[in-house]
C-alpha cells in the first residue's frame, strides 16, 4: 500500500504542476477566447522587450555624445526628401535617432509607471487594511484624509509635490533627484483607490469565520491582516494596478510635457513629445508625432489588458 502511495506521489500526473494548472484554468481559456486581449498581450510584451533591452535592440545610443552629431539634426523620415538611411524615422533637434530615443524613453516611462504603481499600492493596501480591520477613529481618520485628497486632481497633487521638492532641493539637486520625485509624486496621487477598495474588502473579510478563529487562538492582528485577509483582497488590487499603470504612464508624460518631469538629458516619452512640440509647426513634425504614437500604443495595450483582467476576475461575468 505504501509503495502505491509513493508511486502516486512521484507521478507528475497525480499532482499537476503550476504550468498545467494555468493552462487548465478558466482565466487562461478566457484569455485565449479574446483575440483583442491576445494581440494586446503580444503588443505589451513586445513594447516591454524593446524598452528594457533598449541597449541591445536600438540602432544607436541617443545618450552617447561621441556618436551623436548636431550635423544630423532634424533629418526627416526615410520616405521624405533628404532622408538618411541610418535614421529610418528621422532625428530630433540634437541629432538623436528617433527610434532609439523612443526605446530609451519608453524604458524610463515604464520604470516610472511601474515603481509609482508599486509604491501607491503598498501605501494604499497598508492604510486600507488598517482602516478596515481597526475601524473606529483610525478608519475615520484615514478615510477623511482620502476624501480630502480626492478633491484634488492627480496632476495638481503631482505638481504640488514637485514644486515642494523644487523648493527643498533647489534647481541643481532637482535634476539629480527628478526621477524619484516623479515616482513619489505620482504614487501619492493614486494610493486612495487602493485604500478604499482594500478597506471595503477587509470589512467584509474580518467578520468571516476564519478570521474569528484566528482571533480566538491568539494570532496577532498584524499577522491576521497580512497572512489571512490580504490574500483574499488582492483580486481587485491587481485590476486597479493594471489600469493605474496606464494612467501613471500618461501622468508621467503629462508632467514631463509640462516641464516638471524628466530632464532633457534623460528624456522619457513625455519629454520627447515636449521637445518635438517646439518644432511641430516648423515642419519637423516627426520629432513629436512618433513618440506620441508610441505612448498611445503603449497605453492602449495596457488598458486593454486591464479591461480583460477586470472582467476575468469578476465572478458575475463568468
Amino acid at each position: 500500500m505504501s509503495d502505491v502511495s509513493n508511486k502516486d506521489a512521484k507521478d507528475p500526473e497525480a499532482a499537476p504542476g503550476l504550468f498545467a494548472r494555468i493552462i487548465d484554468s478558466d482565466m487562461f481559456h478566457s484569455f485565449l477566447r479574446s483575440r483583442i486581449t491576445v494581440l494586446a498581450a503580444i503588443g505589451t510584451l513586445l513594447l516591454f522587450f524593446v524598452a528594457f533591452f533598449a541597449p541591445l535592440v536600438s540602432p544607436h545610443d541617443p545618450f552617447d555624445l561621441a556618436s551623436v552629431s548636431i550635423l544630423d539634426a532634424r533629418v526627416p523620415p526615410f520616405w521624405m526628401e533628404f532622408a538618411d538611411p541610418r535614421f529610418p524615422l528621422g532625428t530630433d533637434d540634437q541629432g538623436r535617432d528617433i527610434i532609439s530615443a523612443i526605446f530609451y524613453g519608453m524604458r524610463i516611462s515604464l520604470i516610472v509607471g511601474i515603481c509609482s504603481v508599486f509604491l501607491a499600492a503598498a501605501l494604499g493596501i497598508t492604510l486600507g487594511l488598517v482602516a478596515g480591520y481597526m475601524g473606529g477613529r483610525v478608519d475615520a481618520f484615514i478615510m477623511r484624509i482620502a476624501d480630502i485628497q480626492l478633491t484634488f486632481p492627480a496632476i495638481l497633487i503631482a505638481l504640488l509635490v514637485d514644486g515642494a521638492a523644487h523648493g527643498i532641493f533647489g534647481t541643481l539637486n532637482r535634476e539629480v533627484f527628478s526621477f524619484w520625485i516623479l515616482i513619489f509624486s505620482i504614487a501619492l496621487s493614486f494610493w486612495v483607490q487602493y485604500a478604499r477598495t482594500v478597506r471595503g474588502s477587509t470589512m467584509v473579510e474580518k467578520n468571516k469565520e476564519y478570521v474569528q478563529a484566528a482571533r480566538v487562538i491568539g494570532i496577532p492582528s498584524v499577522t491576521i491582516m497580512v497572512r489571512h485577509i490580504l490574500p483574499n483582497v488582492t483580486g481587485p488590487v491587481l485590476v486597479i494596478a493594471t489600469i493605474n499603470l496606464a494612467i501613471a504612464i500618461v501622468t508621467e508624460a503629462t508632467l514631463s510635457f509640462l516641464g516638471v518631469g524628466m530632464p532633457p538629458t534623460q528624456p522619457s516619452l513625455g519629454t520627447l513629445i515636449a521637445i518635438g512640440n517646439d518644432f511641430l509647426y516648423s515642419g519637423e513634425w516627426w520629432i513629436a508625432i512618433f513618440p506620441g504614437l508610441a505612448l498611445a500604443l503603449l497605453v492602449l495595450n495596457v488598458n486593454l489588458l486591464g479591461d480583460w483582467l477586470r472582467d476575468a476576475l469578476n465572478p458575475k461575468l463568468r
